[in-house]
């Protein structure tokens, strides 16, 4: 580690290996090489004179590059893409007089993002994949515990820990559905030349159309898109960009809302993250239990959901066929924006593997709130066993008002069944009251609709990408626990 330069913590300190190099310059660099050794191939198959020596002194020097030459020589030339065309052309001399033949800067800087974007997208569709997996086997397991249900983080009618869990899959199911659509659709930019007229290739090809029209194709083809976008500037349009991003910031709004969550629910000790047994809650207070994970997450989540913005601005304010004030941007945003989203889904399966639910506390607070949400169901058993309604509910008015006071004035636990049980007005009904208050009589259909969304939403999904989530299983990623 080097102490004396500022190091960016998604990749020092977070992200996945991964995810690390596919943003990293060995990564760049290599594809911009690949690029350019497609695009002599596809020329070569369509007649221009490029020979088979050239393509082979290219295909032998694809990931040995010389930063530090190709720095020195960006200083000397004050250009990224024609430095590393230099030093790409000294490993390959009799290359050289054909590298990037007839291409602008953003055939490979533009395809070479799309394609970071592309296979970035597939790393984070895996980790996306895995987290539902695993938020699944929550939700089944817990799919009939009851538990406090809150609005406006007040007691609220009864639901289960599972039921909760198939709120938090349905939001990560529609952003997969997202991401597919944006991973099906992200185009190539392609073969366009300098402003996207292809004049070069035109040229090149002494004016064939259909032959600047093929290689556009074959190119796009060698490098694994199905399709070219129709027309570009200089550069793709950057509203390609505001999508993605735009997708990753709907991932990160899901994390957020579970970590959120789970951090209130660990105040109320009801459930909580994983706690390693060395681990330090805080360098004062040993007693405490920090949810650090998810706190993690919802900070990286923040950072995300604020990005969109970003690539909207850049797409508005690039001029005509394309201005320049969009790079240094760019080499920012995009990078980390998709690093930072691998580490938020990491984070979460991380999360969701050593997750710790509390039944006895939850039983406690449940106990502690269903006398007053039960009062409708005993009001109702009475009346049937011959009381008087109106008699009835202004008892059970009282008696609510009274064990709220003890609730909050004195501190004492809730005594409303009690105080109903022996109450004369309710004897008939005195010896079912347990049965009255069974809190799995307070959930609904809870447990029945967690079984029906995850064998008619979840379920085909876990079997469809069965290999991408074991893959993603397999990811080892840097993630401080």
């Amino acid at each position: 580690m080097n102490t004396q330069i500022y190091e960016n913590p998604l990749t020092s300190r977070y992200a996945s290996r991964e995810m690390s190099y596919n943003w990293s310059a060995q990564k760049k660099h290599s594809t911009w090489r690949r690029l350019w050794l497609v695009l002599a191939k596809c020329e070569k198959k369509l007649g221009l004179d490029i020979t088979d020596e050239q393509i082979r002194q290219m295909e032998a020097h694809l990931e040995d590059i010389d930063f530090d030459a190709a720095t020195a020589k960006e200083k000397e030339l004050r250009h990224d893409v024609m430095s590393h065309i230099h030093v790409f052309g000294e490993l390959c001399p009799k290359a050289k007089p054909i590298i990037h033949l007839g291409a602008t800067s953003c055939y490979v800087t533009d395809n070479t993002e799309l394609i970071q974007m592309r296979d970035g997208l597939m790393i984070l569709k895996r980790g996306l994949l895995l987290a539902i997996a695993k938020f699944a086997k929550i939700a089944d397991q817990y799919k009939t515990m009851p538990t406090l249900g809150f609005t406006h983080y007040q007691p609220a009618q009864l639901t289960t820990v599972g039921k909760r869990f198939t709120l938090y899959i349905q939001d990560m199911l529609l952003d997969l559905e997202r991401l597919e659509y944006e991973l099906e659709k992200l185009p190539f930019r392609g073969v366009k030349g300098t402003t996207g007229t292809q004049a070069s290739f035109l040229e090149l090809f002494n004016g064939d159309h259909a032959k600047v029209r093929k290689l556009d194709n074959m190119v796009t083809k060698e490098m694994g898109f199905e399709k070219s976008i129709a027309v570009s500037g200089q550069t793709y349009t950057r509203k390609v960009d505001y999508f993605v991003i735009s997708m990753l910031s709907g991932i990160a709004q899901s994390a957020y809302k579970f970590a959120g969550d789970l951090r209130l629910l660990a105040n109320l000790k009801e459930v909580e993250e994983p706690f390693e047994s060395k681990q330090v809650g805080s360098s004062a207070m040993a007693y405490k239990r920090n949810p650090m994970r998810c706190e993690r997450v919802c900070s990286l989540a923040r950072y995300v959901i604020s990005l969109p913005a970003n690539p909207a601005n850049t797409h508005a304010t690039q001029w005509f066929e394309r201005t320049l004030d969009d790079s240094a941007n760019r080499r920012i945003v995009l990078g980390e924006a998709f690093l930072a989203t691998d580490i938020i889904l990491s984070v979460l399966a991380n999360v969701a593997e050593g997750i710790q639910v509390w039944p006895k506390v939850i039983e406690s607070h449940v106990k502690n709130e269903l006398p007053f949400m039960a009062t409708e169901n005993i009001l109702m058993a009475a009346v049937k066993a011959g009381g008087d309604r109106q008699e009835l509910h202004e008892a059970i008015r009282t008696h609510s008002m009274e064990a709220g006071r003890r609730v909050k004035e004195m501190g004492e636990s809730n005594d409303l069944i009690d105080r109903i049980r022996g109450d004369v007005l309710f004897a008939k009904i005195a010896k079912n009251m347990d049965k009255i208050m069974d809190p799995g009589k307070f959930v609904g259909r809870a447990p029945e609709q967690v079984d029906e969304f995850l064998r008619a939403e979840v379920d085909p999904v876990l079997e469809k990408y069965k290999s991408e989530i074991s893959e993603g299983e397999k990811r080892k990623s840097k993630i401080s626990v």
